[in-house]
């Protein structure tokens, strides 16, 4: 099916009960892994009073939980408002931040907005998260917010992006994590998306997985103990020894991915109002319509755009996916990963089982960069696959090297700020 074309693939079968809204491209960090780039505000943002006419279209499609997001979501002026109406519309509002700027005061304000819960990202220790933040005092920052917004009564959880960077802290990170009471992690892998399409360097490698995958599912474990949820996202799987004990939110489930939701039960809006069917996807390719323009439901229900997850089948599955015995299951993973290293979706070498294959054979796969991405939020370059020997010299750089000297190569250099 042609993503342009316009079906009526709507009704009660699908609708978008997990939304993640930008409310704004306005940021107060430049992190190196942005996949929107966020920075200033995008032109044209929705102003308040238009939010809170989507706000009401959201409660009659049915939606049930809407993280807000940014940039940074609080730097909207009409950020509490907004978190008001969403909880009195009916529907759970949470959020996800840097956490840079949430003192006790605002902390308190989000609490009376009615915030159910703040997931605060935090990609490693001091040095590798300063670094990935691009700003000094962000680790420190981000962990204040989390004890802030405790201290105020607000749920709490984090989420990490694993890359080169950063992997090596993991265990460590998760005790860090543990000790601020978080009651939930979220982990999942950085994507060629955005910023970090532009530092290849730090992206991890396909065959990372045989290593990295049952390093969380240990700490999966650990946290069940410690009445802590640990789950990875959409990209970070699939179907190897630990996939159901991954996917399972508590002991004794046989979870496992089934597939993008991507338009199926889940939505993204951009703050112009762009709407597409996962709030991660490229822009240019995804956005279904704009709500200044048709009204929510009509998007939902009629976009080409948003329902490619609910249509695709095998047959549109190619490379190693349309050969996987789970190819029907999984459909080729996560579609804004695939898209953002392959430049079209149905072949994910971010893969668990696929790695463990490659290596079973005594061979991995190696992505090399083909082409930039263009410099936009949510784009992408592309990627080529090498296949090589499994036991083959790791041709990166040294990533330790970088936190030493806490800055990146001049290739992919982003100044730090204070």
């Amino acid at each position: 099916m042609s993503i342009e074309r316009r079906i009526d693939v709507g009704g009660p079968k699908y609708r978008p009960a997990y939304v993640v809204w930008e409310l704004t491209l306005r940021c107060d960090q430049r992190c190196t892994h942005c996949g929107s780039r966020a920075d200033e505000a995008r032109p044209n943002e929705l102003t308040t009073s238009e939010a809170l006419d989507v706000v009401q279209q959201l409660r009659e499609l049915g939606t049930q939980e809407l993280v807000v997001i940014g940039g940074e979501a609080y730097l909207h002026p009409g950020f509490a408002e907004i978190v008001r109406a969403i909880r009195d519309a009916g529907i759970r509002p949470l959020m996800t931040t840097g956490g840079r700027g949430i003192d006790r005061a605002l902390a308190k304000e989000m609490k009376n907005a009615g915030l159910f819960s703040v997931s605060v990202s935090i990609d490693g220790l001091q040095t590798s998260h300063d670094l990935m933040r691009a700003t000094n005092g962000s680790f420190e920052a981000a962990t204040r917010a989390l004890e802030n917004l405790r201290a105020e009564g607000v749920r709490i959880t984090a989420n990490t992006n694993l890359n080169r960077l950063n992997e090596s802290d993991l265990e460590a990170l998760y005790l860090h994590l543990k000790s601020l009471g978080i009651e939930s992690w979220q982990v999942q892998l950085t994507s060629p998306i955005g910023r970090a399409a532009d530092r290849p360097e730090m992206l991890l490698q396909p065959w990372d997985l045989l290593e990295l995958v049952p390093r969380i599912a240990a700490l999966k474990q650990r946290a069940y103990a410690d009445g802590i949820l640990l789950m990875p996202g959409n990209n970070l799987g699939y179907f190897g020894p630990e996939e159901t004990l991954l996917r399972s939110p508590r002991p004794g489930l046989t979870d496992h991915f089934q597939g993008c939701q991507a338009g199926k039960f889940v939505m993204g809006i951009e703050s112009d109002g762009a709407v597409k069917g996962c709030p991660s996807l490229q822009t240019s390719h995804y956005v279904g319509g704009n709500v200044r323009q048709s009204p929510l439901e009509t998007i939902w229900n009629q976009s080409g755009q948003l329902a490619f997850a609910r249509t695709r089948t095998v047959d549109d599955l190619w490379g190693f996916c349309r050969t996987c015995p789970f190819a029907e299951t999984c459909l080729g993973g996560c579609t804004f990963t695939a898209h953002a290293i392959l430049g079209r979706p149905g072949n994910n070498p971010y893969c668990h089982f696929r790695a463990r294959e490659h290596a079973r054979l005594g061979k991995r796969e190696r992505l090399v960069p083909a082409a930039p991405a263009p410099g936009s939020p949510f784009d992408n370059g592309k990627f080529e696959i090498i296949e090589e020997a499994l036991n083959a010299p790791d041709p990166r750089p040294a990533i330790l090297q970088m936190l030493k000297k806490k800055r990146w190569p001049k290739s992919m250099k982003l100044p730090i700020v204070d």
